[in-house]
């Protein structure tokens, strides 16, 4: 028994992107200006990947990379796994589970990104869905 809510009714609209051509440091300067976490990796105004504050510290600090050398697209997560606004928050978070991620982009039926929904904000709106998350917070640990 779901909830019926679709991401597209709770999704976060406003998403930050930046060119795969753009520097870590770019990256890390719009994390801080917007308090995100991650910026979508556009290249050619199509989404492809993701930048996370975790991916700046394993493949570029941890690496000894000079942040203003290395490019976005050098060191983001890809594939990019995306979502459409139709699905369940329910799904949702089974999705996050299953690939293991903590963001979901949210892509039109035309491919264009319009959200973004994340863990954090399926467990401030639906705090059923955290036995889910947490579920794949332990596996996480664990490995």
């Amino acid at each position: 028994m779901g909830s019926g809510i679709k991401v597209g009714e709770v999704m976060r609209k406003s998403v930050v992107t930046a060119s795969v051509e753009s520097t870590i440091t770019d990256a890390a300067s719009l994390m801080k200006k917007y308090n995100v976490g991650s910026v979508i990796a556009l290249d050619n105004g199509k989404a492809v990947g993701i930048i996370t504050e975790r991916d700046i510290v394993r493949n570029v600090v941890a690496e000894g990379k000079n942040p203003a050398e290395v490019r976005i697209r050098e060191a983001m997560s890809r594939p990019l796994r995306v979502i459409t606004p139709q699905v369940t928050l329910e799904d949702a978070a089974r999705l996050m589970k299953k690939f293991k991620v903590r963001r979901l982009p949210v892509i039109n039926e035309s491919g264009e990104l319009v959200g973004i929904i994340t863990e954090n904000d399926i467990m401030k709106l639906f705090p059923s869905v955290i036995d889910l998350i947490e579920e794949r917070a332990a596996v996480g640990r664990s490995e």
